[in-house]
């Protein structure tokens, strides 16, 4: 039979529908074009891309819109621990497609059955690829009689599959279903909020904004986590509007008077305009959907008490009848809900932790406002507002490189770039990628970049660049150049991938291979240096916004306890070539001073709680500090930074 599942059900790929139509729709409905014309139609059509995109969804809607037979086979299901048994099952299927062509047969899994042969592990794996490709090559219209059966495939691997089953006259055509972009989470959104009970104004644009790296099945199940908060949502405003418990029959309306003599009306959303895609009930339940389970007045009382006080609990145990039409009124999802529920879904392309959306903000970086608005024009914009860069026919820039002293914010540059375009960031260290395997070095990078596509917009972060492409010389290895030479390779390919961003970090740019910086890979170096007087005092500011500073001297002190005066600190000359890195140890080891002094003072300690009543750090303890923090940075490394980096803006001129 047919599925239920129809085109209009799948939001965000347009271009995978419009592909499938040609492939599989056109032999499907019209054969005699094929059978006059004397071309070949397609006979196979492979689906693939990552998990939850819609690829098992596409078949069955394809199958259900053509009104023709619909043959889903599990890939796992076919293989049987009966020698033969495999083969066998697989001729059947074959033959019952042909008996009722037209139809489509869909694999779903089909990496599963069909390994390469060359790896196989075991002789049935590769006796089941040659009965699949015998079975496929039968179909031919030659040796049929004209009724078409189109093959149909899925994988999330589909480097995986036997190259024999990809080539021409078995799996003809490759449809690729990938991440959806913007557009296109908008799109699914659109669809799925359909078939909820909405009401507000929802802004989908948004949502689909905040949801970098959403599939299909991501954003359904943020749907489902939406209207889980709605419902606790709206149990606590009826358990609120809810008198107390009385001993009435059962069968009575608690709810209904519970409220005043006046008729009941819902109070907590507005109705739903017909234009927002409400799907409003027609009707009251019907019998079988307002039965439901009644709870026993035991298991509330055998509920901890930590439990039976929630929101849910005490819903249940104030209504234990179903609710009439009159309330179920009010129930609807809103805009917030799904605000809500973004913290609450990860994406499957985050699953693993290897991207996430950074919480350093540029509040939480003092100085370096050069360089940010440097990074917001090259990657923050081209994020948010793509679409006035695609009206100039300015392309954005592949990647930038950060250089310059240790401890100076690069790599608190690169997250808050991340957060600031609300994309995916994943960060590298450039040597965790290396392996003493040959090949698992190059897997690892392409992995970087493979994710990064699947999370887009993204940006990639490599700390510590000159250990994973140092200078390709005679002194390399050959296992670093094949890294280096990999890296340069998806550098390259980034202009064919939309919204992935490369930032890397380093404090030696001249150990680097010169090909990385020129123009189409990382072509923005920026220069990241030590702080002056006045970005020292604005990065104090940034430091010490939670740290409990003395605004006023301490008048029962006998030392020196006087106001902190981070102006003074910043300008001190013991400070001078302080690092960030440098002034937050320095802030840490006041702090420390703070907490010693007190320890060792009882008379600052309350009798009762054991907890300081005045714990403030005092400009004295700053002064302290400077004996332990020294700098990070000597003078003679930062002439070393000063001539390096006039050889780079000299070599960058030339170019």
């Amino acid at each position: 039979m047919p599925p239920n599942s129809r085109l209009r059900d799948i939001g965000g790929a347009s271009v995978a529908i419009a592909k499938a139509l040609e492939l599989i729709a056109m032999p499907l409905c019209h054969p005699e074009i094929y059978l006059y014309t004397g071309v070949t139609p397609p006979r196979g059509v492979l689906f693939h891309g990552p998990p939850g995109c819609g690829k098992t969804m596409m078949a069955g809607a394809l199958a259900g819109e053509l009104n023709v037979p619909f043959l889903s086979i599990s890939a796992p299901s076919i293989v049987s621990g009966t020698s033969g048994e495999s083969e066998k099952t697989l001729r059947d299927t074959f033959e019952e497609a042909q008996r009722i062509a037209p139809c489509i047969m869909f694999i779903d899994e089909i990496d599963a059955i069909t390994p390469k042969r060359d790896t196989a592990q075991r002789e049935m794996e590769r006796r089941i690829v040659a009965q699949l490709l015998t079975c496929m090559d039968t179909l031919a219209w030659e040796k049929g009689t004209g009724s078409p059966v189109i093959i149909l495939g899925a994988t999330n691997r589909p480097d995986a599959l036997d190259p024999a089953l990809r080539r021409a006259g078995r799996f003809d055509h490759e449809i690729a279903m990938g991440v959806p972009d913007e557009t296109g989470r908008e799109q699914i959104l659109r669809v799925l909020c359909e078939k909820l009970r909405i009401a507000g104004d929802f802004d989908l644009r948004y949502l689909a904004k905040r949801t970098p790296g959403y599939v299909g099945a991501d954003l359904t199940s943020l749907t489902a986590a939406a209207g889980i908060i709605a419902v606790k949502r709206i149990f606590q405003d009826l358990s609120k509007d809810a008198a107390p418990l009385t001993n009435e029959a059962p069968g009575t309306n608690n709810m209904m008077e519970c409220e005043t003599d006046a008729p009941a009306e819902p109070n907590t959303v507005e109705p739903v305009e017909e234009s927002a895609g409400e799907a409003k009930p027609e009707g009251k339940p019907s019998e079988a959907e307002s039965k439901g389970v009644i709870a026993s007045a035991g298991f509330f009382e055998a509920l901890p008490d930590a439990v039976r006080h929630t929101s849910i609990a005490t819903f249940l145990e104030r209504f234990p009848d179903p609710l009439p039409e009159s309330q179920l009124m009010r129930l609807a999802i809103i805009n917030q809900d799904f605000v809500d529920a973004l913290g609450v879904v990860q994406p499957s392309s985050k699953r693993e932790g290897f991207a996430t959306v950074p919480d350093v903000t540029w509040d939480g970086i003092g100085a370096l406002h050069n360089i940010r608005e440097e990074l917001s024009m090259a990657i923050v914009q081209p994020i948010r507002r793509p679409e006035l860069f695609h009206a100039l026919g300015v392309d954005a820039s592949s990647g930038v490189l950060l250089w310059g002293p240790p401890g100076c914010g690069k790599t608190l540059l690169a997250k808050a770039v991340a957060n600031e375009s609300c994309a995916n960031f994943i960060s590298v260290k450039g040597p965790e990628l290396l392996n003493k395997y040959v090949g698992e070095s190059e897997k690892a990078v392409r992995q970087v970049f493979s994710r990064a596509r699947a999370s887009s917009p993204c940006v990639i972060f490599f700390d510590e660049l000159d250990a994973l492409v140092p200078r390709r010389d005679d002194t390399l290895s050959e296992a670093s150049a094949r890294v280096v030479n990999t890296l340069l390779t998806e550098l390259d390919g980034l202009e064919s991938r939309v919204q992935t961003y490369v930032i890397a970090a380093t404090n030696r740019p001249d150990m680097i291979d010169p090909a990385m910086c020129r123009p189409g890979r990382l072509d923005r170096l920026l220069y990241v240096d030590l702080p002056s007087a006045s970005e020292r005092l604005d990065i104090l500011q940034t430091i010490t916004k939670k740290t409990p500073l003395a605004i006023e001297p301490d008048p029962t002190a006998c030392g020196n306890r006087s106001a902190v005066d981070l102006a003074a600190i910043a300008e001190d000359c013991r400070a001078d070539g302080f690092s960030g890195a440098d002034l937050a140890a320095l802030v840490r080891e006041a702090a420390v001073n703070a907490l010693r002094e007190n320890i060792a003072n009882p008379l600052h300690y309350s009798d009762d709680t054991a907890i300081p009543e005045r714990l403030s750090i005092y400009q004295q303890h700053f002064m302290d500090a400077f004996n332990r923090v020294l700098p990070s940075v000597n003078k003679e490394q930062r002439r070393k930074y000063e001539a390096l980096r006039g050889e780079l803006f000299a070599s960058a001129s030339v170019r």
